[in-house]
């Protein structure tokens, strides 16, 4: 098994979604966590809805800091943001692969249910067809 952290800076929607991704489409070659550099504290409700309606179990996420996986080795470590890829990112064991998917944030989509589940759905597609070429 693969183990896998993917990183963005508020481990609220892109990264949240990409986990759940991850561990889904691997089919148990892939065991996936997330982390942010600056945790939101909580998980943006859409991403759970995002994965719900593409049938896609979230599990039971939660934002936390990247600070509680110093320590653990990972094959692969991936950034899901830009700001997160450009980031002072901690010392990660092992000698893991580091992919970056840039994804633009769905939470900056504040317009109407539409757009913002279009963004939503967006990030979802570019992130399973990036786990799909890049891991898969």
């Amino acid at each position: 098994m693969k183990n896998v952290l993917v990183l963005c800076t508020g481990n609220s929607c892109r990264s949240i979604i990409a986990e759940a991704l991850i561990n889904k489409l691997g089919n148990g070659a892939f065991k996936a966590v997330s982390a942010g550099r600056f945790p939101t504290g909580h998980i943006h409700p859409k991403s759970i809805e995002t994965l719900i309606r593409h049938n896609v179990d979230p599990g039971k996420p939660r934002s936390k800091s990247w600070d509680e996986f110093i320590d653990m080795s990972f094959d692969y470590v991936i950034t899901v943001c830009d700001q997160a890829a450009n980031e002072s990112c901690p010392l990660f064991l092992g000698d893991a692969l580091k992919l970056h998917w840039s994804t633009p944030d769905p939470a900056s989509v504040n317009t109407n249910d539409k757009e913002i589940n279009e963004a939503f759905d967006s990030a979802f597609y570019l992130l399973q067809q990036q786990i799909k070429t890049e891991l898969l």
